[in-house]
Parts: C-alpha cells; sequence; structure tokens
C-alpha cells in the first residue's frame, strides 16, 4: 500500500471513530411512559411547600458523575428554592454497599439533596425513568414540570438547557422547555448484575 492509500484509511478511520463517539455522546436515551401527575408511591415524598426533583442513578455508570455535579450546581445556585431526591437503583441480589459508590457520596454531600436506594428499580418504574440520570421536577401540588437530562452531551459538565430549565421553574418562571434529553447508562435490573461486580 502507498504512502498516500495509507494516508486515507487512516484519516477515513479517524473519522470513523469519531463519528462513533460522537454518536454516543449525543444518543438520546429511552424514557418509560411519564404521567403528567405525582404517582401513589410512599417511598419519596412529594414536598408541599417547594418544588421536588427527582434523579435517578444507575450507581456504576460513569456519565452520571457529571449528572451529579450538575446537580450540584442547580442545588447551590436554586439557593434553597427546591428539595431534591437521588434515588440509586439497587438489585435485590447485591448488597447495599454496591450502590455506595463516589457518586452516591458525592450526592450526600449536596445540601438540599436526599440520598436513597430504589430496591429493584420500583420507583423508577412508577416514575418512567429508565436511563441514569434522568431528572423530573414536580411542582408542590404534584404537577410535573420538567423531564429530561441535565447535562449536553454523554458524560459533559457545564450549561445545558435542563438545568436552566430547573431553576426557571424553581423561580416561578416558565422557562418554555419542559424536556430534554437524558444521556446515561440503562438502569440496572437485578437479572444483569452479580454481587461480585
Amino acid at each position: 500500500m502507498g504512502l498516500g492509500a495509507a494516508s486515507a484509511a487512516w484519516i477515513f478511520a479517524v473519522l470513523a471513530g469519531t463519528t462513533l463517539l460522537l454518536q454516543h455522546d449525543y444518543a438520546e436515551c429511552p424514557v418509560g411512559p411519564i404521567s403528567g401527575q405525582w404517582p401513589k408511591v410512599q417511598e419519596v415524598g412529594l414536598d408541599p411547600q417547594k418544588d421536588t426533583l427527582l434523579m435517578f442513578v444507575h450507581p456504576r455508570c460513569p456519565c452520571t458523575r457529571a449528572s451529579i455535579n450538575e446537580l450540584n450546581r442547580i442545588m447551590a445556585r436554586g439557593k434553597g428554592d427546591l428539595v431534591a431526591h437521588a434515588l440509586f437503583v439497587l438489585p435485590h441480589n447485591l448488597p447495599e454497599s454496591w450502590a455506595e459508590t463516589g457518586k452516591w457520596f458525592t450526592a450526600r454531600s449536596i445540601p438540599g439533596v436526599t440520598v436513597q436506594t430504589d430496591l429493584d428499580g420500583k420507583l423508577a418504574s412508577a416514575f418512567g425513568a429508565k436511563t441514569s440520570g434522568y431528572v423530573l421536577l414536580y411542582n408542590s401540588r404534584g404537577q410535573l414540570l420538567f423531564q429530561g437530562g441535565i447535562t449536553s452531551t454523554r458524560g459533559h459538565e457545564g450549561d445545558n438547557l435542563g438545568e436552566d430549565a430547573i431553576l426557571a421553574y424553581a423561580t416561578g418562571r416558565n422557562p418554555g422547555i419542559h424536556r430534554t434529553p437524558v444521556y446515561g447508562c440503562l438502569l440496572p435490573s437485578q437479572t444483569e448484575f452479580s454481587a461480585s461486580e
């Protein structure tokens, strides 16, 4: 193979690899059917005075670190205008320590955020969450205001439409954005993992 052909093949390989990476970074992940009203669940409560934010987390998803850091920014900028719950999905056949990753402890350190496990994804199912980093925002009457992600791409921190929308709703403004794409790993089920992981 001549130098020109080798160079062309190398350029093609780089472009193909870059395209695959970009498709992965910008590929919107699935969500389930969403009700416009807070479902009847007992494991997590709706705040009667402030907006309530829920984030569903796969404990071992590397992309979700950025979402939790964005949650930290939202809570800091929101200055107490909302409460948040980070729900770490835990298959029943795994010990609770499986969920207690660095993301767990980071989320737990954020003022205004309650961290808990979601055994077998019961709450994720009730709220239609299928992807790690998925966020829902409800007002004090249980009406859904926002759903989606709070990163602009997979694992990317920085300004994004989801964060702006949540902060607008929390301060009584309507940003006109009710949904953004969510990027992350699919939430775990008890059949996907073993305790050795």
